[in-house]
């Protein structure tokens, strides 16, 4: 499992022109769910992401986490995260959980998510979302957990 961490001044979804979940300030998360991926690698992911620190604190270092910042996030998923592009030109997707499997994995994870963290939006599972951001920094991080 894999998530792209963005922080951003604002973040939104757009699905066929009607916006699905929106930000100000927080994280931008991106999730990318592999063939071998659980619930339980997925809970240990998003306590990660809550408690990551990358925002500044009082000394304009990164010491505070999402809640401490008095953010919000976008869990967004992405597939596309699991390829692999070691060789070759075009990416091979056989590392990702099949799409109906993923799905019901994602949907855990984002109900999980809601339950620990008040500010939490989503875009839509496998739709063509179209994602706006005001990335700040840029500070962007690639999570895993094995």
């Amino acid at each position: 499992m894999r998530a792209l961490l963005q922080r951003v001044l604002e973040a939104k979804v757009v699905v066929n022109g009607e916006t699905t979940g929106e930000i100000q300030h927080g994280i931008l998360v991106f999730l990318g769910i592999g063939k071998d991926d659980t619930f339980e690698k997925g809970k240990k992911l998003v306590d990660k992401i809550l408690k990551y620190r990358f925002f500044d604190d009082e000394q304009g270092k990164m010491g505070w986490n999402v809640s401490q910042a008095g953010g919000g996030i976008l869990l967004v998923s992405q597939f596309t995260l699991m390829a692999q592009t070691q060789k070759g030109l075009r990416p091979d997707f056989g590392p990702a959980m099949p799409p109906n499997d993923a799905q019901a994995l994602y949907e855990q994870l984002v109900d999980y998510a809601k339950a620990q963290f008040e500010t939490v939006q989503t875009g839509i599972f496998a739709a063509d979302m179209k994602v706006h951001l005001v990335n700040d920094g840029p500070v962007t991080f690639n999570l895993e957990v094995e």
